[in-house]
């Protein structure tokens, strides 16, 4: 028996994934221009931060593909251009409120887990960003 699975929590998954993806990217790029007072412990973070999104991104699409046994089709958009470590965390709480929104909605628990290990990237990435200067 196919498991069920609806077409807004779909719709949300991949547009979580094409998200993480170029979040990966957007702070790639922040990591390779950030000087100043603090810039190598936010160089370090950010370094940490989008090595780990692909890995989340790929793991939440399979176990989403996995429990629907069907494929998502992800949407393409731009990444988001960062100036500034403010910025950044501003997007690390968007990504955040993102990831909350699709576990209220999110049907398969052991998706909400994997949820919750991007958001504790997502954290530790902050608590980085925002005290060790």
């Amino acid at each position: 028996m196919k498991p069920q699975s609806s077409k807004g929590c779909t719709a949300s998954c991949a547009a979580l994934a094409n998200e993480l993806m170029n979040a990966r990217t957007s702070f790639h790029k922040l990591h390779l221009k950030v000087s100043g007072g603090g810039s190598f412990a936010a160089h370090l973070a950010l370094n940490d931060l989008y090595d780990a999104l692909p890995g989340h991104a790929d793991t939440l699409v399979e176990q989403y593909q996995g429990a629907c046994a069907m494929l998502m089709d992800i949407p393409d958009s731009t990444p988001r251009k960062l100036s500034s470590v403010q910025e950044a965390i501003g997007y690390i709480d968007d990504l955040a409120a993102q990831i909350t929104s699709l576990q209220g909605e999110m049907p398969y628990s052991e998706i909400v887990n994997d949820l919750d290990t991007i958001k504790s990237s997502l954290n530790t990435a902050k608590y980085k960003l925002t005290f060790l200067k």
